[in-house]
């Protein structure tokens, strides 16, 4: 199955001159979703992770079925005082200006293999800033991966883990 057929290009959103490449057509197309999910399990299997991580909000749609398909955890990386008890944050820098990403405080056990997931790597900020909170928690993370990767942006250089995508654009 060709999964491209099921992501959307949307010209000019959010903004003029931007491709966004939407996945809610994949989402809704259950074979094709379930296929997604499926490759990417294969992908991210051989890594062995304890738990899955997954970056707010479209992160979560792909980590959560991913996490429950490999009988694993789910851990919600997530903006700032979205989460309940104590967190740990991270404040990054964005093209113009920072954001900052949470998660709880006890999400993960020192040493766990997590595996960081979202929709889709851009210019690799926020991914990295994630990888960064979690080893900041202790784990240990052995990769991290995305259904769709924007290879021109360059962010799979930004990470210092293996990457894993399963459609690549080139522009």
């Amino acid at each position: 199955m060709d999964l491209r057929e099921h992501v959307r290009g949307i010209p000019d959103f959010p903004k003029p001159g931007i491709l966004f490449y939407d996945i809610s057509t994949l989402l809704r197309h259950g074979p094709a979703w379930r296929t997604a999910m499926a490759r990417l399990a294969a992908l991210i299997a051989p890594y062995r992770p304890d738990l899955l991580a997954g970056i707010e909000s479209r992160g979560f749609l792909v980590a959560a079925p991913l996490a429950l398909e490999l009988g694993l955890g789910f851990v919600m990386l997530r903006k700032p005082r979205k989460l309940p008890g104590l967190t740990l944050g991270l404040n990054y820098a964005l093209e113009y200006g920072t954001d900052r990403i949470e998660m709880q405080a006890d999400a993960v056990q020192p040493g766990q293999r997590v595996i960081l997931l979202d929709d889709l790597l851009a210019t690799g900020g926020t991914m990295a800033a994630g990888i960064a909170l979690l080893r900041q928690a202790g784990a240990e993370v052995p990769a991290a991966a995305a259904l769709i990767e924007l290879t021109f942006l360059g962010g799979r250089q930004r990470l210092d883990v293996p990457f894993e995508s399963l459609l690549a654009y080139e522009s």
